[in-house]
């Protein structure tokens, strides 16, 4: 008789267990995918044993010109004797394909396309890409000496930007570099310094080049890092501050939903102990 009475009873405590594992199931499966929220706001991670450019090879300190740059372009006799046909849009624009545009300071605008090549009046197509404004002024000087009796030119970049991230949420911002030759540090200051949860020591700069893109890491957080500090930024750069993690805050989101779960397993566990065979 007491073998029939124990069927149901071993009956309950088993779909009893049943439930218990299904509740510790459900909390690992929570745990895991709640884990990976912490740090979730860190961009660009790199690894421990990844392979930085060094900042000592940056190569020139210099600005160099890019696709996309808008140039504004100036010619000149060496007497100082502004050529206006070619700088105060007398040119014809049939003559070449580059669109032109006659800014408020009566000056060309033409536009570095993506192949790095500038189309000018007379002198058709010159690749720019690459060279310092200095570099650039020096051959479009030799292009024009073929139609001008000892021509100058001035050449100025006019939408020059990087992006800069300075560790602070909510708080990226694209900066357009109004100087010739924009340093790292002068950055940082026009975006109002690093956030309050920046972390200085770790401040990576991010530089796309023909073979890909180049990661430079600096640690300013020390007089030491100042030299870093004053490589020149080029276009398109991006500017990461890597921001220091909330273990706190981020455990605390991380963990709220856990616990209302576990809550309310507690609840159910508690009911199906109570519940009568």
């Amino acid at each position: 008789m007491s073998g029939l009475f124990s069927r149901p009873h071993e009956g309950a405590h088993t779909s009893r267990f049943a439930a218990l594992q299904f509740a510790i199931v459900m909390v690992m499966t929570g745990l895991f995918l709640n884990g990976c929220t912490i740090n979730r706001d860190i961009m660009f991670k790199t690894g421990d044993d990844y392979d930085f450019a060094l900042v000592n090879e940056i190569g020139s300190s210099e600005y160099r010109i890019a696709p996309n740059d808008l140039v504004t372009f100036q010619l000149f006799s060496n007497e100082g004797e502004r050529l206006n046909k070619m700088t105060a849009g007398s040119s014809s624009p049939q003559n070449f394909q580059n669109q032109n545009i006659l800014n408020q300071q009566n000056q060309m605008v033409y536009l570095v396309r993506q192949d790095g090549v500038l189309e000018l009046p007379e002198v058709g197509n010159i690749r720019l890409e690459g060279l310092t404004i200095e570099e650039a002024e020096g051959l479009l000087e030799e292009a024009y000496s073929s139609y001008y009796n000892r021509p100058y030119v001035v050449l100025r970049v006019k939408n020059k930007r990087v992006l800069m991230f300075p560790g602070e949420s909510g708080s990226a911002m694209v900066i357009t570099l109004e100087n010739m030759n924009t340093t790292l540090l002068e950055v940082l200051a026009l975006a109002g310094g690093i956030g309050g949860r920046a972390n200085a020591s770790k401040v990576k700069l991010i530089r796309r080049t023909a073979e890909g893109n180049e990661v430079y890491q600096m640690d300013l957080s020390t007089i030491e890092g100042l030299s870093d500090a004053q490589i020149v930024v080029q276009a398109n750069d991006i500017i990461y501050v890597q921001p220091l993690p909330q273990l706190a805050r981020e455990l605390t989101e991380s963990l709220s939903p856990i616990t209302t779960l576990l809550s309310t397993l507690t609840i159910l566990f508690a009911f199906l102990l109570n519940t009568p065979n």
